[in-house]
């Protein structure tokens, strides 16, 4: 960013603001997605209330009674093979919605952990290439953990989050929380969802019909718009991650800069004060 040409128009709290966000919230309710789909969970919840604040300052994820539960098979890719045909292993069986209705294509696993490999079969670094072998200097195979063959039937979220292929019926799966990652981004930048109507019927109109609009305030930087615009298509297959999950997210410039292995150690932009809940006669 040029720093003198946000002072000069009075936009370096703006900047500052944005830049909080991306370094710790955002980051991190990527990464907590990220790890349910690779344990087979669809959360379908997410939105700000249910995003909670620890007495450390990082953050956690609440309130699971809408989640879809599916087996998947995280699995590692070749670099150079994702950006041509991405392929991802994830084998989804059956499963119960939190309805207790039965999914089509899914099934109640066994575990909500991810299948570990028999030793004899689990692929070696030279299966890859070795670091440098194959997939250019420098870049490591990626984590492919998204369930994309979850699906459901149920209408199930809030309304101002809700993804359109929901709202029509179609059957969902899980690009459902990377449209409800979009939202949660636009309402922390923008403080209002950006389908929202004067009721619940015009909200859910408004997400299958109107277009994605932006304010003219606050503004908010071209990354940050290119990252929700690709986040908020509302056919699912186009959407970003629709196949490659939270590892086409992290790419994406809006997360440039940021380690992800070492997200959790940051300091918070905010570590809330602690509450006594001790009842006083």
């Amino acid at each position: 960013m040029d720093k003198a040409s946000l002072a000069s128009r009075n936009k370096l709290l703006r900047a500052q603001t944005e830049r909080e966000i991306l370094g710790f919230y955002a980051s991190e309710v990527l990464l907590a997605l990220e790890y349910l789909h690779m344990l087979g969970i669809v959360y379908r919840d997410l939105k700000p209330e249910n995003v909670l604040v620890r007495e450390q300052g990082h953050i956690m994820l609440s309130d699971f009674d809408l989640s879809l539960r599916c087996s998947v098979n995280p699995t590692l890719v070749k670099s150079s093979s994702v950006h041509v045909a991405p392929t991802i292993t994830a084998q989804t069986r059956s499963s119960f919605d939190a309805d207790s209705t039965i999914t089509p294509g899914c099934i109640q696993p066994t575990s909500f952990f991810p299948r570990i490999l028999p030793k004899k079969t689990r692929k070696s670094k030279s299966d890859f290439g070795g670091l440098n072998s194959g997939i250019g200097a420098g870049s490591l195979p990626e984590l492919m953990a998204e369930p994309t063959s979850a699906r459901s039937m149920s209408f199930v979220g809030t309304h101002e989050y809700l993804a359109p292929e929901i709202i029509r019926g179609e059957g969902h799966g899980s690009a459902v929380d990377w449209w409800t990652f979009g939202i949660f981004l636009y309402e922390l930048m923008h403080g209002a969802t950006p389908f929202k109507g004067s009721g619940n019927r015009a909200t859910l109109f408004n997400v299958v019909g109107q277009p994605l609009r932006f304010p003219d305030a606050p503004v908010v930087s071209l990354v940050a718009r290119d990252l929700i615009r690709g986040l908020l298509v509302k056919d699912p297959q186009r959407r970003i991650a629709y196949r490659r999950g939270a590892t086409e997210i992290k790419q994406h410039p809006f997360f440039e800069g940021v380690n992800w292995a070492l997200v959790r150690s940051a300091m918070p932009p905010h570590v809330p004060d602690p509450v006594d809940f001790e009842v006083h006669d």
